[in-house]
């Protein structure tokens, strides 16, 4: 017997007449199904998008319509007004703007290197047993509410860093150019202290997308780099960081939004103030956001309404505006990258 009937089973054509069956050939699916679910899959997804894009356009459309009012009485000077005052009618976006722009800006000049250094500790430095508690403790951060983290930088961190303002002043106010900005009254809250409290909310972002990035860099080019003799910060400044510079960009970016679009744990310390005395942060101030919730409960329907409804379409543009820089940016990057490879 042969091997070919033996792995045949008895009774089989093969076996029987000692030929080969012959398998007829499957029926072909039927093609109309097929191209009815592609079909539909497509327009489906078309769908979505144009849904998020109908979604957009009607934002934009309705804060424009609302801040009609306010667009035309008060025009372009809308944005470089400092007065806001609501029994005379005068409005103006400029202190709203400065808040706005100078918290987030501290929060990214604090932010970001402890983030960066968090990451590289993660990923490099870190034993495996605190590796994963550690950086599950950091994402934790995360998920806390603003307003608790308003209520504590209130109550707790306002009275402490009030204590520690006249340190500041009495050193880092005596850098030329640098000192007015940490020269005023120790009172705690502040553009400064809201700048701080809004470091701490977007570490949790920032850290978590720069290890995530450090992570996908290939372990041949940090073990070749560490075979020549490099030190850690040489294999991180010169072959972790460009290899995911992109990423860390994008992570950077990621906080900046977080920062300017956050608005209760501004409210509770920045002061909420529409008086600006001078460019010292340890004075209290206004945020576009924290006038929002201030004020628009209690607004009267008609240019005082429209007038924060305005503050919040600026907002929006300057969102637009820090989210399609770093588009550019981004895409200035991979082209760089593309014309070295």
């Amino acid at each position: 017997m042969s091997a070919q009937a033996a792995a045949e089973p008895t009774g089989s054509p093969a076996t029987e007449t000692g030929r080969m069956a012959v398998v007829p050939p499957r029926k072909p699916e039927k093609a109309s199904s097929a191209a009815l679910g592609d079909v539909l899959f497509h327009n489906l997804t078309r769908a979505f998008a144009l849904i998020a894009l109908a979604t957009l356009a009607g934002i934009i459309v309705s804060l424009v319509w609302a801040a009609w009012p306010s667009l035309v009485r008060y025009g372009a000077a809308f944005v470089w007004t400092s007065e806001w005052n609501p029994p005379a009618e005068r409005f103006g976006a400029l202190i709203p703007i400065y808040g706005t722009l100078v918290t987030s800006a501290i929060a990214l000049v604090i932010a970001v290197p402890v983030s960066f250094g968090i990451a590289l500790f993660l990923t490099e430095l870190s034993p495996a047993w605190l590796r994963r508690p550690l950086g599950t403790a950091i994402e934790l951060l995360a998920a806390i509410p603003s307003i608790v983290y308003g209520m504590w930088g209130l109550l707790v961190f306002a009275p402490i860093f009030a204590q520690s303002q006249p340190f500041l002043s009495a050193t880092l106010g005596r850098i030329p150019l640098l000192g007015a900005l940490f020269d005023g009254p120790p009172i705690g809250i502040g553009l400064l202290c809201a700048g701080i409290i809004l470091a701490i909310m977007i570490i949790p972002f920032i850290a978590a997308v720069m290890r995530d990035v450090f992570e996908v860099t290939p372990a041949m080019l940090k073990e070749s780099a560490y075979g020549v003799g490099a030190t850690t910060w040489e294999v991180v400044w010169n072959v972790v960081l460009p290899h995911t510079r992109v990423g860390v960009i994008g992570g950077v970016m990621l906080g900046l939004g977080r920062a300017l679009g956050e608005t209760m744990a501004v409210t509770f310390v920045i002061g909420n103030t529409n008086f600006l005395e001078g460019v010292s942060l340890f004075l209290p101030g206004n945020s576009i956001t924290s006038a929002l919730a201030n004020e628009f409960g209690e607004a009267a329907p008609g240019i005082h309404t429209a007038a924060l409804i305005e503050l919040g379409l600026i907002l929006f543009v300057i969102t637009f505006v820090v989210l399609a820089f770093s588009k550019l940016l981004l895409l200035r990057l991979a082209k760089g990258e593309g014309t070295q490879a």
